[in-house]
């Protein structure tokens, strides 16, 4: 469950920064969300609280940063509103409106729905994702569950813990190297790493439309990468061959965003909303007619195409915006030289005032910490990942900088230098400043890790030295 930074579990009644905890609604992998409630009874908001302590992942903590950076930038009727956070070096959690209404899954439940049903449940989410595409957020998370239906019939997306902002860093591309996401709703690019195309929600709302229409999962419940990459180059089994009664304007809609490459699926959600609400105008192809999966020949030519598979660029912001070059400030966090420190601080300053739109990314690498078999709870690995954002914290309070410019960063890594050069080509990173090594006792952050990173980097590299005489003691 959702613990205290003491590591205390959280239950109903307690008390967090004046809030009162009320019924838990949800327990899941990496957090917990209770209704918060007042002297007169329930309030509208809830309060979600990350999964920390012994035998947790650092993950919870990364989702909850990302949670909290996206649904601060969000607005409108299909998403939650935010109405405070609680900081991650003392309390994380997330204050949001309670939305009223049921989630999808509850119609899942009673799934095969009628065609009318399937469209018009179908239309609403597509809406909501179309108004979350706009603001420049892909959910990569999409399922029924974070769905919920308010009683006018619109959809509210939520659960942002694993979703991608186009203006931010991705705090998220580092730390896994598996999959990421619910498996049985997953695109076929986010199975080859990409994370920031739009299209991916299209294809996890196939499978949902596929769900409602079908009552099952386009491709089960895979268990494995191997059974999870199938999808790669095999079709689902038509509905139309599960339930006859289908109508092909709704097969067709369902299969094409399905389609195994984001190009042949919807170029945008609110193409699938019109098409679900105007399905006598859907054109139907041998797509909404057929009554049995692709042959062997177009699966061989998809697994090719899987085998060779190149991630390409992604769809570009809905907005154009001003350059805002992103600077990435490499701090050895598991080191202390504080004239290093200040030089850091001085060099971002100089970049700050010369470029007056530019983003600091703070970034430390640090060796992996296992989840489990940590005896006190300051040794957990949630608790050894915030030590880190905290000092990342520290360091960047003296340059006063405006909260939406500054994000911070804790990548698990053996290998700091490759961790550092492949964040900053995921990210886009304009820049990176780095500590020189001194003169004496050069650490693996200040030797060759600065080495590698100028030699390797895709962006510019500039190293950092302290002045003469600046020189903090080796540890």
């Amino acid at each position: 469950m959702a613990n205290s930074p003491t590591g205390e579990p959280l239950r109903e009644g307690d008390e967090v920064d004046g809030f009162r905890l009320g019924r838990r609604l949800h327990l899941g992998g990496m957090a917990a969300v209770h209704r918060l409630v007042g002297p007169r009874g329930p309030l509208p908001l809830i309060m979600k609280i990350p999964r920390l302590g012994i035998g947790e992942s650092a993950s919870n903590v990364i989702s909850f940063e990302v949670e909290r950076m996206v649904l601060g930038v969000l607005s409108g009727p299909h998403v939650p509103t935010l109405v405070c956070t609680g900081d991650v070096e003392t309390r994380p959690y997330l204050v949001m409106e309670y939305v009223e209404g049921p989630p999808l899954e509850d119609w899942v439940a009673r799934a095969p729905l009628p065609a009318q049903e399937v469209a018009r449940l179908g239309a609403a989410v597509a809406a909501a994702l179309h108004e979350l595409h706009k603001q420049d957020v892909v959910h990569l998370d999409l399922k029924p569950a974070n769905v919920l239906m308010r009683p006018d019939g619109s959809a509210v997306l939520i659960d942002f813990g694993l979703a991608h902002h186009s203006r931010f860093p991705d705090l998220l591309a580092e730390e896994f190297r598996m999959p990421v996401g619910n498996w049985p709703y997953m695109a076929p690019e986010q199975i080859m790493g990409v994370r920031c195309d739009p299209r991916s929600d299209v294809y996890a709302l196939g499978a949902i439309l596929y769900e409602l229409t079908t009552g099952r999962l386009p491709f089960g419940l895979p268990k494995s990468i191997r059974r999870l990459r199938q999808r790669l180059s095999r079709d689902p089994v038509p509905p139309r061959a599960l339930v006859p009664t289908t109508p092909e304007w709704l097969q067709e809609i369902t299969l094409r965003c399905l389609s195994v490459q984001a190009v042949d699926r919807y170029a945008s959600a609110a193409q699938i909303a019109f098409d679900l609400s105007h399905h006598d105008q859907v054109a139907i192809t041998e797509r909404g007619r057929r009554l049995r999966p692709a042959g062997w020949r177009v699966r061989l030519r998809r697994w090719l195409w899987a085998a060779g598979f190149e991630p390409g660029p992604c769809p570009p912001p809905s907005v154009q915006v001003n350059a805002a070059p992103i600077v990435v400030v490499a701090i050895a966090t598991t080191h202390t030289d504080e004239a290093v420190f200040e030089a850091l601080r001085d060099a971002t300053r100089r970049l700050v005032a010369a470029e007056n739109q530019c983003r600091i990314a703070c970034v430390t690498v640090t060796p992996p910490e296992p989840a489990l078999g940590a005896e006190r709870i300051e040794d957990a690995a949630t608790s050894v990942h915030i030590r880190h954002l905290v000092q990342l914290r520290h360091w960047a309070k003296p340059l006063q900088l405006p909260e939406d410019r500054l994000t911070f960063h804790v990548i698990e890594s053996n290998a700091p230098a490759a961790a550092l050069i492949d964040y900053a080509r995921v990210n886009k990173v304009d820049q990176i400043l780095i500590g020189a090594p001194l003169s004496r006792g050069l650490t693996p952050w200040r030797g060759r890790i600065a080495t590698q990173v100028m030699a390797e980097a895709s962006c510019s590299v500039t190293v950092v030295r302290p002045r003469a005489g600046a020189e903090s003691p080796v540890e």
